[in-house]
């Protein structure tokens, strides 16, 4: 377990050095997305990694690491947007954003080490393109939910979907480090 803890704050740091690099670059920006356009920015990341994982064959040059980077940060910033809702423009610094963001990648780590314990790090034997489907099939539990006006009756709401999607693509983070 203490590996995977390593490999996973190696990825999440990568994702973090993106987030804290974009910030500075169009700044908190993000804050006009509503949480259902999130998901939507997710879905077309995850949507390319499937479509290159069977095609095999990028036409634009680029591989999926990038794809699944942001993965991680839409993921989390959908969970900050849960909780202060969206904003008609941005309306928080710099500062606040990255505190907002540690609080709920913190949050992702606890409960992969939790999940990781009980399930016995069954994601390793996993294949990446599971998590594609996984984060897809996630993506399409989001969009019910919010078709249901936020409610569930016997299932976990958005924000659990939104905690599962970032470990599975830091899981799929690592593996890519694997060379798996």
């Amino acid at each position: 377990m203490e590996h995977t803890l390593q490999q996973y704050d190696k990825v999440l740091a990568e994702c973090t050095s993106v987030f804290v690099k974009k910030m500075k670059d169009y700044g908190p920006s993000w804050r006009i997305f509503r949480v259902g356009s999130l998901a939507d920015q997710i879905f077309i990341k995850a949507n390319r990694i499937r479509t290159l994982q069977e095609v095999k064959e990028s036409r634009v040059g680029e591989d999926t690491r990038g794809e699944w980077v942001g993965i991680v940060n839409y993921s989390i910033i959908a969970l900050i947007q849960i909780e202060l809702g969206y904003s008609a423009q941005p309306d928080i610094s710099g500062e606040a954003a990255a505190e907002l963001y540690t609080k709920y990648a913190a949050e992702a780590r606890d409960l992969m080490t939790r999940k990781n314990h009980d399930y016995g790090e069954a994601w390793r034997d996993m294949r990446i393109a599971s998590f594609t489907d996984l984060i897809l099939v996630k993506l399409a539990r989001i969009r019910q939910i919010g078709d249901n006006d936020g409610q569930t009756i016997a299932s976990e709401g958005i924000d659990a979907n939104f905690y599962d999607i970032i470990n599975y693509a830091l899981f799929a983070l690592i593996k890519l480090d694997e060379g798996v």
